[in-house]
């Protein structure tokens, strides 16, 4: 530790070539040089505020506990976790009192963050955050919450409110929080035939709710489509072709494309799997040999009868990258390496530039470069959407402890925000006047969305979009959900520069589970700042 920088704070497919467009904009902004610990997980919850946090193991960090929050029995009094304040650019030190290192979490419909498990005295702990309007709030831990070890586990929000964890360290199996209705924990033999001995390539699988209320489980290279009721295997997916693996140490991302509610009984579902390394890579690096990074992205309908992948070309290869849904519908890729895997030390060749892809676009004019950044964000980076669109980036600590000199990537305690090119001229974003943040909606329920707009309206071109905030932890954001809704009556003209149209809100829990989600008008691929919706039977 620095003791300068310690702070006092509160089935067949075919590769498809590409033409990426060149850099079109987007820009950086260091928000803070360092916060004291590094981003592994950052979840942004309802009030605009971010919990960050990394591991308790690290040794001290550069953050100081403040008086009274030492914990007993340690030798240290710093934090290994923030809470930090979007508006004013601040942040404060918060209390994990066991090892959140590697963990996963979602966050309830009420707005609280769940975080579930972690290593060693921490791996069947749960944890709770509720968000405050002042500075009292902090973690309160749960022991023995969990029927399994879940270290390396993904975390999911069900139709019915629950959080089902899925996998983990040597956890071929699932499990649900709350545990008020079912205790138990279920075997789940997909994840140990997906296991590479000695390798794993199944950890933090990526995990995504089908619109049929199946969860769609991806693991190593190849899916399932899961009935957690039933404990049934509804459908098998082809492997991605080639073979190679997607999840940690191979650690690609992946990303449920926005679900358009057109007509609620007929919403298809895409998943795009982007990045990751080559067969033997982890084993390679051990050696030495550092593997180019793969450089193509997978997509499947997987509401199709018979789904296939398709595979497309990349502009730039990235292991250990984040894959972000922006408000208006496109996917940023982000952080990561051009070589190597994740776990330490193992990763090369920085990847400073971000990637926009446009699902709409027909293939070949998919992906567009960003600007780049000039802080490499390696292994334990993370990255966020907040309301106001920009992007939070974080982490990148691919050493055992806080180490800043005589290694290759020093641990990263700094703060940015990308501003993807949708934010380069701020005078075009329309403005939403009605309704107000924090509106309560009920499913079903129509409601009229007013917006204010500088320039000539392209009535075409106007869309309304709900995002659901992510938990994002080594390159996969858990949760993750974007729905385009269905308008229910032309757009329709106030007076000089203010609009409005009506919407629908999603029928279930299928589309859009029970919670919190970000409000966005979007006008020529130009998104508003968002509002806070909460959705709910009620």
């Amino acid at each position: 530790m620095k003791p300068s920088l310690i702070i006092l704070s509160f089935l067949f497919s075919t590769l498809l070539p590409i033409s990426p467009i060149d850099a079109a904009g987007g820009q950086w902004q260091l928000l803070q040089p360092s916060i004291g610990i590094s981003a592994m997980h950052m979840q942004l919850l309802n009030n605009d505020r971010v919990v960050i946090y990394d591991r308790t193991d690290f040794g001290p960090s550069n953050l100081s506990l403040q008086a009274g929050k030492c914990l007993p029995n340690s030798k240290e009094c710093t934090a290994h976790s923030a809470e930090y304040v979007v508006a004013a650019n601040t942040f404060r030190a918060l209390t994990v009192h066991t090892n959140v290192w590697c963990s996963s979490g979602a966050v309830m419909a009420d707005g609280t963050l769940i975080q579930t498990g972690g290593s060693f005295e921490g791996e069947r702990r749960v944890r709770l955050f509720e968000p405050c309007s002042d500075f009292t709030c902090d973690w309160q831990e749960i022991n023995i919450a969990l029927g399994s070890m879940r270290w390396y586990a993904s975390n999911h929000i069900l139709p019915d409110g629950r959080q089902i964890i899925i996998g983990g360290r040597e956890q071929f199996s699932y499990e649900f929080y709350p545990k008020v209705v079912d205790n138990k924990v279920y075997d789940l033999p997909f994840l140990a035939q997906t296991n590479d001995k000695g390798i794993e390539n199944n950890l933090y699988p990526f995990v995504f709710l089908n619109v049929d209320g199946n969860l769609f489980v991806f693991a190593n290279n190849r899916a399932i489509l899961l009935d957690y009721v039933k404990n049934s295997v509804v459908k098998t997916y082809p492997a991605i072709p080639g073979g190679d693996p997607r999840c940690y140490p191979s650690t690609g991302s992946a990303v449920l494309l926005p679900l358009k509610i057109i007509r609620a009984k007929n919403v298809e579902a895409e998943v795009l799997v982007c990045g990751g390394a080559p067969k033997g890579s982890y084993a390679q690096a051990m050696s030495g040999k550092f593997i180019p990074a793969l450089n193509t992205c997978a997509r499947i309908k997987i509401t199709d009868p018979k789904p296939n992948w398709v595979l497309e070309t990349m502009p730039l290869a990235r292991v250990m990258g984040d894959v972000l849904l922006l408000p208006n519908g496109n996917v940023l890729l982000i952080n990561g390496a051009g070589a190597g895997t994740a776990a330490w030390e193992l990763g090369r060749d920085p990847n400073l530039t971000p990637v926009i892809y446009r699902p709409g676009n027909i293939i070949g004019s998919r992906f567009e470069l960003q600007n780049p950044t000039t802080i490499p964000r390696m292994y334990h980076s993370s990255a966020v959407l907040l309301r106001d669109g920009r992007i939070l980036v974080g982490g990148s600590n691919p050493n055992s402890g806080y180490n800043f000199t005589g290694v290759l990537f020093p641990t990263e305690l700094s703060l940015e925000a990308f501003s993807p090119s949708y934010l380069d001229n701020p005078n075009l974003r329309p403005r939403i006047v009605l309704p107000a943040s924090q509106i309560k909606l009920k499913y079903s329920q129509k409601f009229t969305v007013r917006f204010r707009l500088t320039g000539a309206l392209h009535p075409n071109s106007v869309s309304t979009t709900m995002v659901s905030p992510s938990f994002t932890t080594h390159s996969f954001s858990m949760n993750q959900r974007l729905l385009i809704l269905p308008t229910k009556s032309k757009l329709k003209r106030l007076g000089n520069s203010t609009y409005q149209v009506k919407v629908k809100l999603p029928d279930s829990g299928n589309l859009a589970p029970s919670g919190y989600y970000l409000l966005f008008v979007v006008h020529q691929e130009i998104p508003s700042q968002g509002i806070w919706v909460h959705i709910s039977k009620l």
